[in-house]
C-alpha cells in the first residue's frame, strides 16, 4: 500500500488561501521558471523544482480533497488534476446534480473512509491529501505518513490554514529541504 502524503503550497505564515479562498501568489512559483512541468505549457518551473515536483506527481494515484475545494474548482470539470487517476471527495452531500457518474470521482463521508477508499484505488501509489481542513483531520487521525509543503515567500496575515483547525501537537521528523525559484520545498515524515 502506498503512503499517504499531505500536500499544498503555503505562505510563510501557514496559509493555503486568503480569507476569500484566493491563493494569491502561492502558485507563482509554478510559472516562474523555464522548464515545463507538464504538457500544458502553462506550468514552467526551475530545474530543481521540476525534478522534485514531477517525480512526486508521477507517483500520485489518488487525491483526497474536501467538498469545499471540489466546489471551488467546479470539480475540475470531471477530470482529476495533474494526470491523477481518481479524486476522493470528503463530503456529507451527494454528487452535484447532473454529475457524470463515470467521472473518476468518489464522494465519501468522513476522512477515515476517504483515505481507505483512496488507498484501495491507489494500490502501491501515493495517496495525496490536500492541505487544509481535510488534511488536518487526516493528520489528527494518524493517517498521514508525510507532510510536503511548497513554502512561498509571502505573508498572508490571515486566511485558510495549512493544517485546518487541528488542535493537537504532532511531531514530525527533521525536514528534507530543497530551495527552488520563489519556493522552498519541504518534506517531513510524520513521527510515529
Amino acid at each position: 500500500m502506498g503512503k499517504v502524503v499531505m500536500y499544498g503550497s503555503v505562505s510563510v505564515d501557514g496559509f493555503i488561501a486568503d480569507d476569500n479562498d484566493q491563493p494569491g501568489p502561492l502558485f507563482d512559483w509554478l510559472t516562474s521558471g523555464d522548464v515545463p512541468l507538464d504538457d500544458s505549457g502553462a506550468l514552467k518551473v526551475s530545474q530543481t523544482s521540476h525534478d522534485y515536483t514531477r517525480s512526486y506527481w508521477d507517483r500520485i494515484g489518488v487525491t483526497v480533497a474536501g467538498r469545499h475545494v471540489f466546489d471551488l474548482t467546479d470539480g475540475w470539470d470531471g477530470t482529476p488534476p495533474s494526470g491523477i487517476d481518481h479524486v476522493v471527495v470528503v463530503t456529507h452531500r451527494p454528487a452535484p446534480e447532473g454529475w457524470d457518474p463515470a467521472a473518476p470521482f468518489h464522494f465519501v463521508s468522513g476522512v477515515e473512509a476517504a483515505v481507505a477508499k483512496a488507498q484501495e484505488l491507489a494500490g502501491d501509489r501515493i495517496v495525496e491529501v490536500a492541505a487544509g481542513d481535510v488534511g488536518g483531520q487526516a493528520l489528527a487521525a494518524g493517517l498521514v505518513d508525510e507532510v510536503r509543503m511548497d513554502v512561498v515567500p509571502v505573508v498572508f496575515g490571515s486566511g485558510k490554514r495549512y493544517f485546518g483547525s487541528i488542535d493537537a501537537q504532532h511531531l514530525l521528523e527533521d525536514p528534507d529541504v530543497l530551495p527552488g525559484n520563489r519556493v522552498l520545498h519541504l518534506r517531513y515524515r510524520v513521527r510515529r
